[in-house]
């Protein structure tokens, strides 16, 4: 990784914006409906926690070092609604989300008290978008959706999944001097997802 931070710095002399969006899960940390949380193996959840919240620490140290001894930079985490609103299945992924926005909350006090008021910390936590990952759990092969799909779709107050260009703006917003007074927060991108208690 630190080779990467010197390729960046000696072709652009510094680095701007990080953005930590390294994460996923594995399938020995998800609790299925038929399956005894008390059988988990722990090494998958120590594997899902570690890609998820080790994901943004590493590059944190290696970035944020640079971003401190310019005195400005970004840093845009990546959350999930499971981190505000733990859902079922994902029981080391949403630990894990849950942790980054604790880690984002204390990075941007680090930051700003001991390096710049210039450098900022952030996080996104996207609600329900359609991956590759989780296509199959969303949706049937004929677009219509599957039984999880629609007890999403139902506790989403706008009613559909995400779009791209979603996420896209909200980070646009948070590395630009619109956002210089934002520092420490999560940004919901979800729908209304984690607003909505279900009734």
């Amino acid at each position: 990784m630190t080779d990467a931070s010197d390729e960046i710095l000696e072709k652009w002399g510094k680095v701007d914006i990080l953005i930590n969006a390294a994460g996923g899960n594995v399938s020995g940390a998800t609790i299925g409906p038929d399956d005894d949380f008390f059988k988990m193996n722990i090494d998958d959840f120590s594997k899902v926690t570690d890609l998820n919240l080790q994901g943004s620490v590493l590059p944190s140290l290696i970035f944020g070092q640079q971003m401190a001894k310019q005195n400005s930079g970004c840093i845009i985490n990546i959350s999930s609604v499971a981190a505000h609103k733990p859902l079922t299945r994902v029981v080391g992924y949403a630990a894990a989300k849950a942790s980054i926005e604790n880690f984002t909350k204390w990075m941007a006090v680090e930051m700003a008290q001991k390096y710049s008021a210039e450098i900022r910390v952030n996080a996104i936590a996207p609600g329900f978008f359609i991956g590759e990952q989780n296509r199959n759990l969303l949706l049937k092969d004929d677009g219509s959706l599957t039984e999880r799909g629609e007890k999403i779709i139902e506790h989403i107050p706008i009613r559909r999944f995400g779009r791209p260009e979603e996420l896209i703006s909200t980070v646009l917003w948070l590395c630009s001097d619109s956002s210089s007074l934002v520092t420490g927060i999560t940004v919901p991108v979800d729908g209304g997802f984690t607003a909505y208690s279900g009734i």
